[in-house]
């Protein structure tokens, strides 16, 4: 892909080819390749797992009911979808027919692997300063296999490849499925690993750049 065009251009592109996609059998399922979307320069990028029925239905990432809590949790920090670049790990709703009825169920490791090409792409084009991980198996992916959410979250990576700052974050559905104090809890703490992030952006920012010389 050419280094003359821009970001955008380029995950544009990237996209298109991603439309495509028959790497492994959830193509068979999906109606839409949710590829992913927000701001191509943005310095903050939030990686889910994968995508729900309504993504899957309108190609876009986190446009459901967590979509929508992930936006307030944002909106108390200051930021908006234009802000940053939505994605996830995996680009098609894995599902599995149950009495009748399609449900979520956690990607393969095999069709993980086999997506793995798309967020890989998307990253090196975007070269965030911040990644969030929303969840642990986007953790998994992103900064080390057998990440323990309960532990860990909430902690600064290095080990990321993609970006020098990695985080990771209760997924939004998973805080959905709390009640009472538990649900207030985990929406608070989601809200603070946002505003944790934002700094973290500000703070990179103003680091000096390193040099050969």
């Amino acid at each position: 892909m050419s280094e003359s065009l821009s970001r955008g251009e380029r995950l544009e592109a990237l996209r298109q080819e991603a439309l495509s996609c028959r790497a492994c059998p959830l193509w068979e399922t999906r109606t839409n390749v949710v590829f992913g979307e927000g701001n191509p320069d943005a310095p903050l990028v939030f990686v889910g797992e994968g995508p729900g029925a309504q993504e899957d239905a309108t190609g876009r990432p986190f446009v459901g009911r967590a979509g929508k809590l992930l936006d307030e949790c944002m909106a108390e920090c200051g930021i908006t979808r234009k802000h940053v670049y939505i994605c996830n790990v995996v680009k098609c709703r894995a599902c599995i027919r149950e009495a009748g009825k399609v449900q979520n169920r956690a990607p393969r490791p095999a069709e993980v692997a086999a997506c793995s090409r798309w967020l890989d792409q998307q990253l090196t084009i975007i070269q965030p300063l911040v990644i969030v991980c929303l969840g642990a198996p986007s953790a998994n992916a992103m900064i080390h296999p057998g990440f323990r959410m309960l532990a860990e979250r909430g902690q600064w990576f290095d080990t990321c490849r993609y970006a020098p700052h990695a985080i990771a974050a209760l997924h939004p559905a998973y805080i959905l499925r709390q009640q009472g104090q538990a649900f207030d809890e985990t929406r608070r703490s989601l809200v603070n690993d946002i505003e944790a992030a934002r700094k973290k952006v500000i703070e990179a920012r103003r680091a000096p750049q390193r040099t050969l010389f």
